[in-house]
């Protein structure tokens, strides 16, 4: 197996984008990357794009074939990725195993989706939980994670006001994101006040309904240098499952996937959790995002809340954690999330995140979620070799 590199990176601007269609989106994103990597479409030898419901979303189905004639890339072969909101994390990863292989050399990771264009997103979305068993009954992704929400409060005596504090976190680091679909901080007690929607959930504690793209370029390390003076290694790239239905679950207030994923990764790339200096999370509630900083070992199981509220992980705290503004302030277009967090980190790797920018960062972690666990990917990557 060959090591891998990312070479090229872009993000569009995420948000509710009327004069945009679902191609126009994820072309652009792919012209930027290739343009960032120094190469033609001409060189690129395939692309994975996750989608999660195009179908569901605009109508569209058949997605690598269009996006590979609409891009001009046409006839490389273009496969269509599909692992609900996870569906970005796992293209990479199909991405990174292409080239590791050694059978592609150049590839194009990508993620859409163009959720605006329906008048009602939640039944699309309602599709990544368990349809018997949960969203016929009338369950939404609001209320399977304001159980989880419920349990964790009664289990470890979080706060209310130390759930919030995710979201706000989120808004802070979003402010600085000039692609982000929020781009203006809120308080705690904003967070509070606003309009609820599974208790203990209310609107600011969930991530928005978003259109947008991202795109990555992969190729073998060993070559990264020909179109970059600044690569950033893969250390690792893993993938696990859990059950789709929550009731099948050991415990609500562990993510099962997250800790066997991150786990993996961080046997394959040598490290430890303290060892993480940026981190992007799925925090398509802000429940979640503090699930994650627990299930990937950066603070013990309970201890979550407390880490949010004593500021541990802000730009300058342990772990820097969605210095994007996460799925909540950059917004949270479900196939792009998990190239969008890829590019986040390869910027602040670089050194080119702006005024968000960590001091010093040298590794960095991804986390993308499907559904409510039932899918999770982990990439590691790093500034050296």
């Amino acid at each position: 197996m060959r090591d891998v590199a990312i070479v090229g990176v872009s993000q569009t601007k995420f948000g509710e984008l009327w004069d945009k269609s679902f191609r126009d989106l994820v072309v652009e994103a792919g012209v930027e990357a290739i343009h960032d990597a120094n190469m033609s479409g001409e060189d690129i030898d395939a692309m994975y794009i996750g989608n999660m419901s195009g179908g569901l979303f605009v109508g569209q189905e058949h997605i690598g074939a269009l996006i590979a004639e609409h891009s001009g890339l046409a006839p490389i072969p273009a496969t269509r990725v599909e692992a609900a909101c996870a569906s970005g994390g796992l293209a990479l990863r199909q991405a990174i195993m292409a080239v590791a292989s050694g059978y592609y050399d150049k590839v194009m990771a990508a993620g859409v989706e163009k959720m605006t264009d329906v008048v009602d997103a939640t039944p699309a979305i309602a599709a990544a939980a368990d349809r018997e068993w949960e969203a016929q009954q009338g369950v939404t992704f609001p209320s399977l994670y304001a159980m989880m929400a419920r349990r964790h409060m009664h289990e470890y005596g979080t706060t209310r006001e130390q759930i919030a504090g995710f979201a706000v976190l989120g808004h802070k680091n979003g402010a600085l994101n000039p692609k982000a679909q929020f781009q203006r901080e809120i308080s705690v007690d904003a967070v509070l006040n606003s309009t609820k929607v599974a208790s203990p959930l209310n609107i600011l504690d969930c991530s928005p309904v978003s259109d947008g793209a991202a795109a990555v370029i992969v190729c073998p390390a060993e070559d990264a240098k020909k179109y970059t003076d600044t690569p950033i290694y893969v250390k690792a790239s893993t993938q696990a499952s859990d059950t789709i239905a929550l009731h099948s679950r050991k415990s609500l207030t562990t993510i099962e996937s997250t800790i066997n994923a991150s786990r993996k990764a961080y046997d394959i790339a040598g490290i430890e959790a303290k060892d993480v200096d940026i981190a992007e999370v799925h925090d398509c509630f802000s429940i979640n995002g503090l699930l994650a900083i627990e299930d990937l070992g950066f603070f013990k199981k309970g201890e979550g809340g407390k880490a949010i509220e004593d500021g541990l992980i802000e730009r300058d705290g342990q772990v820097a954690v969605n210095t994007s503004g996460g799925l909540k302030a950059r917004g949270h277009p479900l196939g792009a999330t998990g190239i969008a967090q890829a590019a986040e980190v390869t910027w602040q790797l670089r050194g080119e995140a702006d005024k968000r920018q960590v001091d010093g960062a040298e590794i960095g972690l991804t986390q993308n979620i499907g559904g409510t666990g039932g899918t999770v990917a982990v990439h590691i990557l790093s500034r050296n070799k």
